[in-house]
């Protein structure tokens, strides 16, 4: 890819959409980043404001011409723009629907109007359901048990869709519960890591739903950055699907006394009734990615979790 390339980031000032924009800055490509605000945060991209290569529109993905406006001169699609979380969609299932697929349909559209290299469409490992087989494999069925989940897997359906009918190239990324850097710890609906990170910082109690024994495949967010620029890049690979994690399994509980021990300070936990919508355990096989995109895996979890710590002190001390 040349470096004159532009790159268009829906949700580029979200948790990791504002790591790919600074990815793709660090190499030297000019961006643009679409987003409303909602749930992205504007200190997120404050670290780039001064560089000529960053262009930020301000736009809901709800709007056709909004998206087409960001679209418009772009040659490549990362498509993070969602409203996440499985809680918030199962207590407003309409929004997720609007923001997730209309959202999608819109940015698929206005990439084949103008004629988009390749879109690259971020999902998730929750379109799997409450499958018992483990490691969770792009062939096994899906089955989503949430609003959230089906919207994504709504979305996979019409990137493969778009390729099939209209020879749009996309590829289709399932995340595997990740963090790092830029994730925000003070939304009801913020992932389990920052809100532990946070609660052990302050003393306070640490809240998990359900006996602690689910388990996931935290994926450090370097990881996910890297799996997006492999999947614009890669030939050969348009319409397919693959899973983005480390094929490793950690449970709540660990995960709570990994931190307790990283941090050297320890918090009160208190279990309460488990969620609807949740999944008990998730494990991401990745020898798909691996054998098509040459994906490795470049930070895994402790260290991903010590990295994840020190950005949170070091935000404490701006």
């Amino acid at each position: 890819m040349k470096n004159d390339i532009r790159f268009l980031v829906t949700g580029g000032a979200g948790f990791i959409g504002s790591n790919i924009v600074r990815e793709i800055l660090r190499r030297g490509f000019r961006v643009r980043v679409l987003d409303n605000f909602s749930t992205g945060r504007r200190e997120n991209l404050s670290p780039f404001q001064a560089n000529p290569s960053l262009e930020v529109v301000e736009g809901d993905l709800r709007s056709y011409n909004v998206v087409c406006d960001a679209v418009k001169g772009v040659d490549y699609i990362f498509h993070q723009g969602a409203l996440p979380s499985v809680p918030r969609s199962v207590k407003d299932p309409i929004t997720t629907n609007d923001v997730n697929i209309l959202g999608t349909l819109n940015v698929l559209e206005a990439a084949k109007r103008f004629g988009i290299r390749r879109v690259v469409y971020a999902s998730s490992s929750s379109v799997y359901g409450n499958s018992e087989v483990l490691p969770k494999t792009e062939d096994m069925p899906v089955n989503p048990v949430s609003p959230y989940a089906l919207s994504k897997y709504t979305g996979e359906r019409y990137c493969q869709i778009y390729y099939q009918l209209y020879g749009l190239e996309t590829v289709i990324l399932r995340y595997f519960n990740v963090f790092g850097p830029n994730q925000d710890p003070e939304s009801q609906y913020s992932a389990v890591i920052p809100q532990f990170i946070k609660k052990i910082i302050q003393g306070k109690q640490i809240r998990i739903y359900g006996d602690g024994n689910q388990s996931r495949d935290f994926t450090y967010v370097e990881n996910v950055v890297h799996a997006n620029l492999l999947a614009a890049e890669s030939t050969n690979v348009a319409g397919e699907i693959f899973n983005v994690g480390l094929q490793q399994q950690y449970s709540l509980n660990q995960l709570v006394e990994t931190l307790f021990s990283l941090m050297g300070q320890r918090a009160e936990v208190i279990y309460e009734q488990s969620r609807p919508g949740d999944v008990k355990h998730s494990c991401a096989g990745i020898y798909k990615i691996r054998n098509r995109l040459n994906f490795e895996p470049l930070v895994f979890f402790e260290e991903g979790l010590s990295r994840t710590i020190a950005s949170f002190f070091s935000n404490c001390d701006k």
